[in-house]
């Protein structure tokens, strides 16, 4: 078993991954080499294979769960606090903002389209991903039907999965154009969705 890492060791470690991330959404996992990564991060290649044993592989997989965790946590705090509809917009100007900041190097991007597709063990990370995102938005239909502004008789996991299915889908067409057209469309008729669910009684 591997020793536990310091605080320092940490540090570097998540240095490594950062780095190596950004120079994946840069050049691709295909072109990107370790001798990029290597100069990214100012790390020599012993104090490379010191964090990641197993080589680019290790260090894929590694930037895979990284950027699995920076997909959730730019969308917070309104992701984990969908409990009205004014909730819902700032998620929705978050996620679209982001996005377009981003554009063509953005997180999810370098996700699917990459590392999912070349390293032993990332889809496992994307499956995570998109369950820990659907239950977010599942949370969220769930505080709004208890608060009676969605109907309780809506299919919650199947609203919160085509809403999901919308967002990723514009967000690949916006890689691909560079446009937030689709994004935008996507999230504001998931809305739209969640708001004709009204309880009939209002």
């Amino acid at each position: 078993m591997r020793a536990a890492l310091t605080a320092k060791g940490r540090a570097t470690r998540g240095r490594i991954i950062q780095g190596a991330a950004e120079v994946l959404r840069e050049k691709g996992v295909a072109a990107a080499t370790l001798d990029d990564i290597l100069a990214r991060t100012r790390t020599s290649k012993s104090q490379l294979f010191h964090y990641f044993p197993d080589g680019k592989d290790e260090l894929l997989l590694a930037v895979a769960q990284f950027e699995a965790d920076q997909v959730l946590s730019d969308q917070q705090p309104y992701l984990g606090r969908l409990e009205s509809w004014e909730d819902w917009y700032q998620w929705r100007d978050t996620v679209v903002e982001r996005y377009e900041e981003q554009g063509d190097q953005c997180p999810l991007g370098s996700l699917f389209l990459q590392i999912g597709r070349n390293t032993p063990g990332a889809r496992a990370i994307v499956i995570e991903l998109l369950r820990q995102w659907q239950e977010h938005l599942a949370t969220g239909i769930r505080a709004m039907q208890a608060a009676g502004h969605v109907a309780a008789s809506l299919d919650v996991d199947r609203a919160a999965a085509a809403l999901l299915a919308g967002v990723q889908g514009g967000v690949s067409i916006l890689l691909s154009t560079g446009r937030s057209t689709h994004l935008r469309a996507a999230l504001d008729e998931g809305i739209t969705a969640l708001r004709g669910a009204t309880p009939a009684a209002t």
